[in-house]
């Protein structure tokens, strides 16, 4: 069975949360038919990935709310390494924002239920 997450080879800790370096390897299972011959990631994986992250070392085993204001900018083909930049705005809400080169590549809002 191929991997559902990408291998972390780096990461940061910062002011209000953490960055995380991902190898984007061609055998995570999320390529699979997602084109034939011509592979792109889907936004479901890295929505999927972010909240993943984002409960590991950010807001612990809550569960999701809401996703606001979601943007997919550009395709994420096998092989890259995307910056995952994930950071806590409110003990209720936090961000992710994923970046290839320099360039934005996918955003979005997360609401997390409050802790009980």
């Amino acid at each position: 069975m191929n991997k559902l997450f990408p291998t972390i080879v780096q990461q940061q800790q910062t002011e209000q949360g953490v960055t995380l370096l991902l190898a984007i390897d061609a055998d995570l299972h999320y390529f699979q038919g997602h084109f034939p011959g011509a592979p792109v990631l889907a936004g479901v994986a890295q929505l999927d990935w972010a909240v993943q992250f984002s409960q590991q070392l950010l807001m612990g085993p809550r569960a999701v709310q809401a996703v606001e204001v979601l943007k997919f900018q550009v395709m994420v083909q096998p092989g890259c390494q995307l910056s995952l930049e994930l950071q806590q705005q409110k003990t209720d809400t936090s961000t992710f924002c994923y970046w290839l080169d320099g360039n934005k590549v996918a955003s979005g809002r997360l609401k997390w239920e409050t802790s009980v």
